[in-house]
């Protein structure tokens, strides 16, 4: 009686254990890529790169929402103003480039503006002028031109915000007064 009785009582909850086998990888399977998933889209951008391959020739004007990779040639102007721009060990570029963040690992030839940096790495080469808040160049990188360090939200000509502007300058012109 021992053996029946544990038998069928082994039986019941063996039907119980199976349903919840293939519940338990269910949740760990999704669980995994997601984790995966985040940091690589974290350490590229939020979004899609696109690449310019090494035999891809382009002339004109390059614009999109998306990061660039280039590996060939491009002339004209680049234009990806909330995007990063990379320009790989073989590209060549004569353009002036507009985005969030520019790294020069070939050569460009062309002004570059970005709203947060520009790196050019030590295979890099860069001939034109660097307006960014930051900016890094590698031991071994050529770089020929101006650097113009902008702090977030300043103008064009040097200024900061209107409403602190004038405020400043005029205390500054009454201190010079005040001592001529």
């Amino acid at each position: 009686m021992w053996k029946p009785t544990t038998q069928p009582t082994t039986g019941g909850p063996t039907p119980t254990p199976e349903p919840q086998r293939p519940t338990t990888p269910t949740y760990t399977a999704p669980a995994e890529p997601t984790p995966a998933a985040a940091p690589r889209n974290a350490s590229m951008t939020s979004q899609d790169q696109a690449t310019i391959g090494k035999s891809l020739v382009i002339k004109g004007e390059v614009t999109g929402s998306e990061s660039l990779y280039i590996d060939g040639r491009v002339e004209g102007s680049i234009n990806l103003a909330g995007n990063r721009v990379t320009i790989g060990r073989n590209g060549v570029v004569n353009a002036n480039i507009n985005a969030r963040e520019i790294v020069v690992t070939g050569k460009v030839r062309g002004n570059l503006v970005a709203s947060d940096r520009v790196d050019i790495r030590n295979e890099g080469s860069l001939t034109g002028d660097v307006v960014a808040q930051r900016i890094s160049i590698e031991d071994g990188a050529f770089f020929k031109g101006g650097i113009d360090i902008r702090k977030p939200g300043q103008k064009a000509n040097g200024e900061a915000k209107d409403a602190s502007m004038p405020a400043d300058s005029g205390a500054g012109t009454s201190a010079s007064a005040a001592r001529a």
